[in-house]
């Protein structure tokens, strides 16, 4: 069941703080000086409202039937395309599925413009929209310190993904010194800066990208995707391709110039080695793949836990492989056929604009709107 809550923020000492009143399921301000650790939390999946900047800020987040609150557990941050919302997209990623199967919490944070069909939202991406939107970073930081303070997170293993254009806020988050995350996965929308055009090619700004440290890039892309082109162009905020992008990444990484490359009939793995503090960058370049986030279409030998046969998974469970090994052993993989034939592949469906799926594994949502362009 979905219930809603609000919560009002106070900023004392420049921290925001939850104040008395309506307090998340109930927790004692005893419980919540222990950082959110030692009650449990009723599970399911709730709408949240809460305050940043004194503007009200809408997100969905999921607590998973396992969680205790007295164990520290990961937490995941889900990124909607734009115009879009929360709801579709853990539709689209299934984070709310994974989390109940791996045991986590995972967020979804509305972005503060308003998007072009009802009920959805884009991102107020810091260097590249022109809009009268939020400051998004403080509202991420915001919900991430509410995580924090209202559940058992385990603050070293805070993970974020993005599809499209929140995959475009998430690399800018990142890229403006923000070191929350861990790992961080991309759908259709790694960036490496705001793009510019140097003697005819368009780069990523160096100035503008400038993490805070090393983090681990997995990211996904479908040289069909006629919106954010694999091989670059587009639109202004486009412009320069995904492998100058990846390429950024293993440069700010420290990794190695040269990426291995592990070839499939369907799709090609890209693994940058040598990186810093024990961070990876990978890359799935998916021939068959449009503008939509791949779910079983493509099949990967996954070599995790001693597992060497291969798996139907989508994107989301590649995703949670990695985030698991961020720091550690990289996860061999090897990406191989594709699941479906072509003749089983459907377009878009009416689940939010979920995407090519196999027929046969398809669970649309009926009760989401259909997203036609959701970027």
């Amino acid at each position: 069941m979905t219930t809603s809550t609000v919560f009002p923020h106070v900023r004392a000492r420049g921290v925001f703080r939850v104040v008395a009143g309506l307090f998340l399921f109930g927790i004692s301000s005893a419980a919540a000086q222990a950082a959110g650790c030692g009650e449990p939390v009723t599970p399911g999946q709730y709408n949240l409202t809460f305050q940043s900047d004194g503007i009200d800020r809408e997100a969905v987040y999921v607590i998973p039937s396992t969680y205790t609150g007295k164990k520290k557990v990961p937490l995941v941050l889900d990124f909607h395309g734009s115009n879009s919302n929360p709801t579709v997209q853990l539709g689209r990623s299934h984070w709310n599925e994974v989390a109940e199967r791996e045991g986590f919490v995972v967020m979804a944070l509305a972005g503060s413009l308003k998007g072009e069909l009802p009920n959805t939202h884009a991102w107020n991406v810091p260097g590249v929209t022109k809009g009268d939107g939020a400051d998004e970073s403080l509202a991420i930081r915001d919900l991430l310190g509410l995580a924090k303070e209202r559940f058992c997170i385990d603050a070293t293993k805070v993970y974020a993904s993005g599809y499209s254009g929140g995959g475009r806020m998430l690399s800018q988050y990142i890229c403006n010194g923000f070191g929350d995350f861990a790992a961080a996965g991309f759908v259709m929308g790694l960036r490496a800066g705001t793009p510019v055009e140097e003697n005819g090619v368009w780069r990523p700004r160096r100035e503008s990208c400038q993490p805070s440290r090393p983090v681990s890039i997995i990211a996904f892309s479908g040289k069909k995707d006629h919106v954010n082109p694999f091989e670059g162009g587009g639109r202004a905020y486009w412009r320069y391709g995904g492998e100058v992008a990846l390429n950024r990444w293993a440069e700010l990484n420290g990794c190695e110039t040269r990426a291995a490359i592990e070839t499939g009939k369907n799709a090609d793995v890209a693994t940058y080695a040598g990186c810093r503090a024990g961070t990876s960058v990978v890359s799935y370049v998916i021939a068959s793949a449009d503008h939509a986030w791949p779910a079983r279409t493509v099949r990967f030998r996954l070599a995790s836990n001693g597992d060497k046969a291969i798996r139907e998974v989508d994107a989301t469970d590649r995703m949670w492989e990695f985030f698991k090994a961020s720091g550690g052993e990289m996860i061999a993989t090897v990406a191989v056929d594709a699941a479906c034939g072509d003749k089983q592949k459907t377009a878009a469906i009416s689940d939010g604009g979920q995407g090519t799926r196999c027929t046969l594994t398809s669970k649309p949502d009926s009760n989401a709107p259909v997203v036609s362009d959701d970027l």
